[in-house]
């Protein structure tokens, strides 16, 4: 492995500009990408830096061993389970290059979870972090899965021995990588047609579902998105990486675009590690970063963080909840920089809009993309006039294809190519949209509609609440009744002082007729609020 290369390091007159239009799929970019970069740093990760070159090799390395010594055909689906390391790239590639469907699975799933989207989705082989061998074992039995390959979060590091366990078929990724090395690469005929991955949802309203996203998808959002950004783009990208790279925000930045582009992406494998995110930060000329809220509040609260030069940075992207106002203030008063938030789902490749620099207003998620169309609907699926509020719809090259073998759910794409998100949105006669809601979070007081973002953003400017949610309960009088949880950081704040300043701000049907204090709100993996937990 390579030592640690600096950004400043890069060597000059490379172009990064990709013509379009003589490649045919993602693996066409990758390979002319491997070829242009061959000599800078992809991936940094536990002290471990590789290069374009020794990705190539990898990957190709582990496309070999699964051709040869597996019963693996195009088509057929390998799950990755595992966080932020520099396995992840390697195998995702190596699969996609072996006409494999890579399918994202999440670390902390339970073995239920992890059986329910197995045999959704027809998996065939698991690759998985040795640590978590215990739970597909207790499930493997019940799947279809034939080939398991296991590995260390230190093994490039230290190859460490496999753990013991009863899985038949087990090898380790670094024996996968060995036996693959005097094996020739599949040559595996890939259009932008094929399914290159499933992105299941988060499940947080129902049973998961994946989103079936070819080819096409994949380099339609690389495509809209860097033309997006063209005008902010800095000549090297040095992306610091905690969004995990099994979410399809992570993995469509860090895996996809900005490798394709010749950055270097610094994965973090755990994003609650603070202590770690912020080492990173203070150790690499980072010039991106995308968070959550609860990850900038974190940051800002380490001792550390303001000896962090932001200098290189040209933006700090916010999603997967609504930006909270006070949290980008203070961001914009330690570092600096604006943090730009953006919009996107499982379903549209993660990418949708987003602000930038010179079109940024706050409150909104920014301008749609290049090369897609918006719209609002109503109810009744009628195009909604001005500005809204309607439900949100958009069509464009990265939609997905639907749901994995599941045909009613997919019907959120009409027959004319619109999808539609399920959120409740305005746009503004600037073109801004301003997300107000799930339509499935929408709580219904008298008659009148509720959405808890409203109340969560006037809850949040409290100076003594550090997360907070609302959900809709059963309310024999008003159908339904707003429920507010709260964790404050003054033990002796009320309901009555919330509910009081409430009604400063909001009409009172809107006002929490309930509230609850807890240690901690129920989150996503990625730090958003669940409140489908919190209804449970």
């Amino acid at each position: 492995m390579t030592d640690r290369i600096w950004a400043d390091n890069y060597p000059k007159g490379v172009s990064q500009e990709i013509s379009y239009d003589k490649y045919s799929t993602v693996i066409d970019v990758f390979n002319d990408s491997c070829k242009r970069f061959a000599s800078l740093p992809a991936y940094s990760n536990l002290g471990v830096t590789i290069t374009y070159q020794q990705l190539n090799d990898l990957s190709a390395d582990f496309a070999a061993y699964l051709e040869h010594h597996t019963s693996l055909k195009k088509g057929d689906r390998i799950a990755v389970q595992m966080p932020n390391l520099i396995q992840f790239p390697i195998v995702v590639f190596g699969a996609m290059r072996a006409g494999l469907v890579v399918v994202n699975t999440n670390p902390m799933y339970t073995p239920r979870e992890m059986l329910h989207q197995f045999n959704d989705a027809g998996v065939k082989a698991l690759v998985v972090l040795s640590e978590l061998l215990p739970k597909a074992e207790a499930i493997l039995e019940q799947t279809s899965i034939e080939t398991i390959i296991a590995t260390s979060a230190l093994d490039f590091l230290n190859v460490q021995a496999l753990p013991k366990s009863s899985v038949k078929n087990l090898v380790s990724f670094m024996e996968v990588l060995d036996k693959g090395k005097d094996l020739s690469l599949p040559n595996i005929n890939i259009t932008m047609d094929d399914v290159a991955l499933l992105q299941y949802t988060g499940g947080t309203t129902g049973v998961a579902k994946g989103a079936t996203l070819t080819q096409g998808n994949l380099f339609g959002g690389l495509t809209v998105t860097r033309n997006f950004f063209k005008e902010v783009m800095v000549e090297r990208e040095v992306v610091i990486a905690p969004m995990p790279l099994y979410h399809v925000y992570g993995f469509t930045t860090s895996v996809i675009s900005v490798f394709l582009y010749g950055g270097m992406s610094v994965l973090i494998p755990n994003p609650a590690d603070t202590a770690s995110l912020v080492t990173a930060m203070k150790t690499n000329k980072a010039t991106g970063l995308a968070g959550v809220n609860t990850l900038f509040q974190s940051m800002m609260a380490h001792p550390e963080f303001d000896d962090i030069d932001f200098s290189h940075m040209t933006g700090t992207i916010a999603g997967g909840a609504a930006l909270i106002k006070e949290v980008a203030e203070e961001w914009k008063a330690r570092t600096g920089q604006e943090i730009f938030e953006g919009y996107g789902l499982s379903e549209t490749a993660g990418v949708l809009s987003c602000n930038i620099e010179g079109k940024r207003k706050l409150g909104t998620v920014g301008l749609p993309y290049e090369n897609m169309q918006v719209k609002l609907i109503d109810d009744q699926g009628r195009v909604v006039s001005g500005q809204g509020p309607g439900e949100l719809c958009m069509r464009g090259p990265q939609v997905m294809t639907g749901y994995w073998n599941r045909e009613p759910a997919s019907q959120v794409i009409d027959r004319n190519g619109w999808f539609m998100t399920g959120d409740v949105a305005v746009i503004d006669s600037e073109g801004f949209i301003k997300i107000v809601d799930r339509i499935s979070d929408m709580v219904l007081v008298s008659g009148f509609n509720v959405y808890p973002n409203e109340i969560e953003k006037i809850v949040y400017a409290h100076p003594d609440v550090v997360e907070c949610a609302v959900i809709g309960v059963p309310d024999d009088k008003t159908g339904e009744a707003v429920k507010l949880f709260v964790k404050s950081s003054n033990s002796q704040l009320t309901g009555d002082d919330l509910q009081t300043y409430c009604r400063k701000e909001l009409t009172g049907y809107k006002v929490p007729k309930l509230i609850e204090f807890m240690a901690d709100l129920p989150k996503t993996p990625v730090g958003k609020v669940l409140r489908s937990a919190l209804r449970n």
